[in-house]
């Protein structure tokens, strides 16, 4: 991902997110209207989540030292799985709690055209925002779906905006129909219910996020088209015979780290080796720029007599 392409969609989502929180709040001050102060609630958490997607991006930049001698890239990683737990408390918790008092304590709307007028300018402000990480994130999809874009994004950034941004217009919605419901009927029960789903829809919105992020900070490799290009490329020359097995790592969005042991001829000196070795790396960085971490432990083919070993994955050139 592009940081430029990622900060701008961040920025974007922040200035709309703010703008529209301080006025979520003067409507809920003044109407009463439990499904304001809800999405009020969920605006500033988005607010606060943009900030920390900011300073994850800036810590990630820090240079590597003795004791994170791979460097900082996973604080993206980190402080998007911080935004979900934010999203989830500050976001859903609350607007669930709100919901359920309102439900106990139903009463109707006061100034209800103020609510109504807010929500219609945040949801052209909330497109404005989404419409911006849609352009930001298309050259970057490729052909997959959306979903498949968030499933399998290694950049945090731009996934969480989407998500926040949909959820956003999404509990726009459903606080415009809770309000409208109210002043058509007189019941304030209506804003409880607006305002209970958009504490259902921002926690599981919150569980897709940390679901997602936590697969990141265990640890995930590279995709099957960036291991079929590593390969290849370790195999495209004189210098191995086949690959004894390989380990991939994302040590941050934009570096991968490969490890691998290749079997190469017995008879060559260690020169040789030292030379193909380079070679190899040389091929790999051509053909995955992102693998900047390479490990090669040269190694003499020797064909196990029993089972082969279950760390061990065999991968020969021209087989599957």
């Amino acid at each position: 991902m592009s940081a430029s392409g990622g900060n701008r969609a961040i920025v974007a989502a922040f200035a709309a997110n703010l703008g529209i929180a301080v006025t979520k709040f003067i409507a809920a001050f003044f109407s009463g209207s439990s499904s304001m102060l809800a999405e009020g609630v969920h605006s500033l958490a988005d607010s606060g989540n943009q900030l920390l997607l900011l300073l994850g991006g800036r810590q990630s930049r820090k240079a590597a030292d003795r004791d994170h001698p791979f460097g900082h890239g996973r604080e993206r990683y980190v402080y998007a799985f911080v935004v979900s737990i934010v999203l989830f408390s500050v976001g859903g918790v609350f607007s669930i709690y709100e919901g359920v008092e309102k439900l106990q304590h139903p009463h109707p709307l006061e100034v209800w055209w103020l609510p109504v007028l807010v929500l219609l300018i945040a949801i052209g402000l909330e497109g404005f925002s989404l419409r911006t990480a849609v352009s930001e994130s298309n050259p970057l999809r490729g052909g997959e779906s959306w979903v498949a874009f968030v499933r399998h994004a290694k950049a945090p950034e731009l996934p969480v905006v989407l998500l926040e941004d949909v959820a956003a217009l999404t509990g726009l919605v459903f606080a415009l129909v809770g309000v409208g419901m109210t002043v058509i009927t007189g019941n304030g029960v209506w804003d409880a219910v607006g305002t209970l789903a958009i504490g259902v829809l921002l926690v599981l919105v919150a569980i897709i996020l940390g679901v997602e992020t936590k697969s990141l900070l265990v640890g995930e490799g590279a995709s099957n088209k960036q291991l079929m290009a590593i390969e290849d490329a370790i195999l495209d020359g004189p210098e191995t015979e086949r690959i004894i097995h390989i380990k991939t790592l994302y040590l941050g969005p934009d570096e991968l780290l490969v490890g691998a042991k290749v079997a190469m001829p017995s008879e060559l000196r260690f020169g040789e080796v030292a030379a193909a070795i380079d070679a190899i790396e040389d091929r790999v960085r051509a053909a995955v720029p992102i693998a900047r971490q390479i490990y090669l432990e040269p190694d003499v083919w020797r064909p196990h007599t029993g089972p082969q070993p279950e760390t061990d994955t065999i991968v020969i050139k021209g087989f599957d």
